[in-house]
């Protein structure tokens, strides 16, 4: 499977998106970020959206890869795949994440419909909704995109495509490690903890036990995401 993850606005989670929920779901996939500069200031592997071409050649070698569209190339990336009639079809779904923010809301519906119009159907667009505190419900906090959705019909809506608030998010920014690196760790940090005569390391051990435990609470909301949006 090869999914593309998207929308013209910045800081709706699609890093965060890529790494933690789609890729370890889809046998460990390839995490290809389009992006002149990613968020953690690195460049090193980024793929800029002028390199099209390049993409689509490496995609067509890769049974499983997670595309990470960059907000300053969302635009250049659209635009190439009218160039490259028929790319679209490389992708098997586009995952458009939103936030319960006013300018990304609007932007959301921009890049729908900017998917729509080069004819990506309705069943490859995938909404995913992200941020969402435990006691909101996403009709509630995005009335705007469901009543969007009644309308047009152009992209693909599940009420429970659910991302919520939790602290790992934050915690793991900038981390090499995901959420399931994190839970595959059978350090014994409690046992550390009770050897280490230094104040300073105990607390780094049990930060780690936090970690681990904010993961596996997270895991299971996470498995219940990726087989909601997918079905």
């Amino acid at each position: 499977m090869k999914v593309a993850v998207i929308n013209f606005s910045g800081n709706v989670g699609k890093s965060t998106i890529a790494r933690h929920l789609l890729a370890p779901r889809m046998h460990d996939a390839t995490i290809i970020p389009v992006e002149t500069i990613n968020s953690d200031g690195s460049e090193d592997e980024a793929i800029k959206g002028k390199q099209f071409g390049e993409l689509l050649e490496a995609l067509s070698i890769m049974d499983e890869a997670v595309i990470d569209v960059g907000a300053s190339n969302v635009e250049d990336f659209v635009n190439l795949m009218k160039q490259y009639k028929g790319s679209h079809e490389d992708f098997d779904f586009f995952v458009v994440p939103t936030v319960p923010d006013s300018k990304q809301m609007r932007d959301t519906i921009s890049t729908i419909d900017a998917l729509a119009e080069i004819g990506v159907p309705a069943k490859k667009i995938r909404l995913i909704f992200n941020r969402v505190e435990f006691d909101d419900m996403p009709e509630k906090v995005f009335p705007g995109l469901f009543d969007y959705h009644a309308s047009e019909k152009t992209f693909t809506l599940k009420k429970d495509a659910v991302i919520r608030v939790n602290d790992i998010y934050g915690k793991l920014k900038g981390d090499a490690q995901n959420i399931g690196q994190i839970l595959a760790d059978t350090t014994d940090y409690k046992a550390l903890i009770k050897e280490s005569k230094d104040q300073g390391e105990k607390l780094k051990f049990a930060q780690f036990v936090a970690l681990r435990r904010l993961a596996a609470g997270v895991t299971e909301d996470l498995d219940a995401v990726f087989k909601v949006l997918f079905k």
